[in-house]
């Protein structure tokens, strides 16, 4: 009788013609594509449990799924014949063996994200940054930003209504830098929270073009009311940058 292995499968996708990571009715998704590619280069039905998931048009340059199979196999030609027939846009970056419990979702110790803005018309970042006409005062963004890391409870930056069981995050980092003429949000944390950074990114923007004092963050969190937190910022520019595990 053959041995079930477990593997950690790294990949980098571009978000925009899917529905998200997550298998669903009526959508296509990152998962259902990559089970599917799986499914016919390993010769038997596999069904990957991700990292966590993105939303529609949400990009990913680093995201970890784990799946079982029966026996072992050679993971550099299985990830060419992978590449081979997936999508242009979907791209295997490595299987890894890991042990028998080893969850990709569960044991992660950290997650990053980057959301992308640039400010003049470019054809070559559509889909991939989110274009804004006005310049932000990033010194107040950062103020802003920093204070955010002070708090834990982020029930205002969470879509309502999601099956979690704590709203809690320690974020470790949340920083603008500028790249060139683009302008990229850093945040890294144990775990987000669904819509999480969209939110963050939009309430910073407010802090950004003095529609509120960076201090002005701390009502708002401390209200853990999403209706008093800026906009969601379109999928378009955030990535999924960094996943960590302690055994990787």
């Amino acid at each position: 009788m053959a041995h079930t292995q477990r593997y950690f499968l790294e990949l980098a996708y571009n978000g925009t013609n899917y529905h998200g990571w997550q298998s669903q009715h009526n959508a296509v998704s990152v998962q259902e594509v990559l089970n599917k590619a799986l499914s016919t280069v390993m010769r038997q039905p596999i069904e990957t449990l991700g990292c966590g998931r993105t939303d529609t048009g949400v990009h990913a340059s680093t995201l970890f799924a784990h799946f079982d199979m029966d026996g072992l196999i050679a993971v550099d030609q299985y990830t060419k014949s992978l590449n081979a027939i997936l999508p242009h846009d979907i791209a295997v970056k490595r299987i890894i063996p890991v042990h028998a419990d080893a969850h990709a979702r569960f044991d992660a110790t950290l997650r990053s994200y980057q959301y992308h803005i640039h400010f003049d018309k470019n054809p070559f970042l559509i889909n991939l940054s989110w274009q804004i006409k006005d310049k932000p005062n990033v010194d107040l963004m950062n103020q802003a930003a920093t204070i955010i890391m002070e708090y834990i409870d982020f029930s205002c930056f969470s879509k309502s209504n999601t099956q979690v069981k704590t709203n809690n995050c320690k974020i470790s980092r949340a920083e603008w830098v500028w790249d060139g003429d683009k302008l990229i949000f850093h945040i890294s944390a144990d775990r987000f929270l669904r819509n999480m950074v969209r939110a963050i990114v939009g309430t910073l923007l407010m802090v950004g073009h003095e529609e509120i004092s960076p201090e002005g963050i701390r009502q708002i969190i401390q209200s853990q009311n999403r209706s008093q937190a800026g906009t969601s910022v379109p999928a378009c520019g955030l990535y999924l940058t960094e996943v960590r595990y302690p055994y990787l």
